[in-house]
């Protein structure tokens, strides 16, 4: 019952809003087939050392290395026929209805821009690109499949560049991109809505803080499990994203 009246009142602050900022994580994407490396069972649960391995200093050192272990960790993203799900199709159906949405998300895979929403903070950057850290050439994942260690076939003066390339995704000791957007939409927002982020990640947990302390008329999360950050939000649901928002859709007479 807790759970029903939960839902129902996010359909009501979804319906009032018409300025909402979603932050999404790894969560939103699991319908889609792409494993949610931050859960329980998640790949950086099973091997803490990838993250060092996926990191700009390891790139640095040992560019032929690099590239092979972030292909294995990204293999789905990069080699797989993943399509958007329902809840990529909620947010995109909602901006189409009139919504003002801006989607801050923290996943590389491409799935908000390929459900066809306008306004994306992609802060950790996008799987879908690779450029030349030396003279800035860009190429887009086909190249990247390609290629065992992908190089620049860009023509310089001096000949053929064949710098490694560095993919366009925001690597640990990075730093994350579009951040000041994000902030200035949570601070002008009706309804702050994050869906299936742990958000144990900073600075990008921080938005949720932000939200409560006054910049946003109603707080949600929708994630599968507890998180260190639910105190700061009205509205929690512990619950799948998928089923939860196309309930909210047909409520609102929303096609997704």
């Amino acid at each position: 019952m807790i759970e029903a009246e939960s839902v129902e009142r996010l359909a009501q602050a979804i319906q009032k809003a018409d300025r909402i900022v979603v932050l999404t994580g790894a969560g939103i994407s699991t319908e889609s087939g792409i494993p949610d490396f931050r859960s329980t069972e998640g790949i950086w649960t099973e091997d803490v050392s990838r993250m060092d391995m996926m990191s700009t200093s390891y790139l640095r050192r040992n560019p032929e290395r690099f590239w092979p272990v972030f292909k294995d960790i990204f293999r789905v993203k990069i080699e797989g026929e993943i399509k958007p799900n329902r809840g990529h199709y909620f947010l995109a159906a909602l901006e189409e209805a009139g919504k003002q949405i801006t989607v801050v998300t923290q996943n590389v895979d491409g799935l908000h821009v390929a459900a066809g929403s306008g306004h994306v903070l992609e802060i950790h950057g996008t799987i879908k690109k690779a450029y030349c850290p030396s003279c800035g050439e860009q190429y887009d994942v086909s190249y990247v499949k390609e290629h065992e260690v992908p190089r620049c076939i860009a023509r310089l003066p001096g000949g053929i560049c064949k710098q490694v390339l560095r993919p366009a995704v925001v690597l640990f000791g990075d730093q994350v991109e579009g951040l000041e957007d994000a902030f200035a939409a949570v601070e002008n927002c009706d309804l702050f809505l994050t869906l299936g982020s742990s958000l144990e990640v900073t600075p990008v947990n921080y938005l949720p803080g932000a939200a409560a302390s006054g910049a946003a008329k109603m707080t949600a999360i929708i994630n599968r499990e507890p998180t260190q950050m639910d105190k700061y939000f009205d509205i929690v649901l512990h619950t799948e994203i998928g089923s939860t928002l196309s309930y909210i859709a047909k409520r609102l007479s929303i096609q997704i």
